[in-house]
């Protein structure tokens, strides 16, 4: 098994991911403060949605899974948007409705799935655990941000392996941090 240890430090990714995570907030707290004023019209949810596809696509997100995402929201809640009456609370509990479904479209964007047949209890598709292969070189690169912990992890998955029999080696591959390779030999 070899475990491939790399930091993601660039200045460049961080200021991507955090741009993108104040772009996605703004457009969210949007509804937050619009709970007791207008409406949520049709209008209103598609410049939302606007605003949170061009940011996903400014941030190299695949375009494919952007409109993907736009539709699964509109199907979910276009229609009681559309049916919105002017009351307050209406108004409130559908602007956290369509927050809630755009968190959750998200989350299921960022959710690995399978094309083989594989289901859980909800009938949603679920991928199988990678399965190791004895007598074959087994490459597992850990990637992430800077203090995720993945050094840690590397060290506890060799060692897990370790003592069922298997031979691990660890590889630095982070250019920018000379301490890594002490580090990974700690």
């Amino acid at each position: 098994i070899t475990l491939i240890h790399t930091h993601t430090t660039t200045n460049n990714t961080t200021m991507v991911l955090a741009e993108l995570g104040g772009k996605l907030r703004s457009s969210l707290q949007k509804l937050q403060s619009n709970n007791d004023s207008d409406a949520l019209t049709t209008e209103s949810l598609n410049a939302l949605l606007s605003e949170i596809s061009r940011a996903l696509i400014e941030s190299d997100v695949n375009v494919q899974l952007v409109m993907t995402l736009r539709t699964n929201i509109q199907k979910k809640v276009g229609e009681l948007v559309a049916n919105n009456s002017n009351a307050s609370s209406a108004n409130a509990n559908i602007n956290r409705m369509v927050q809630r479904t755009v968190l959750d479209e998200l989350t299921n964007m960022l959710t690995p799935n399978s094309s083989g047949d594989n289901t859980n209890n909800n009938g949603k598709k679920v991928t199988k655990p990678y399965n190791m292969k004895r007598g074959k070189p087994n490459v597992i690169l850990f990637v992430g941000l800077q203090g995720a912990g993945k050094t840690t992890s590397i060290a506890k998955y060799a060692h897990y392996y370790q003592r069922r029999g298997w031979k691990t080696a660890m590889v630095c591959a982070d250019t920018f941090r000379a301490g890594a390779f002490d580090q990974l030999k700690q």
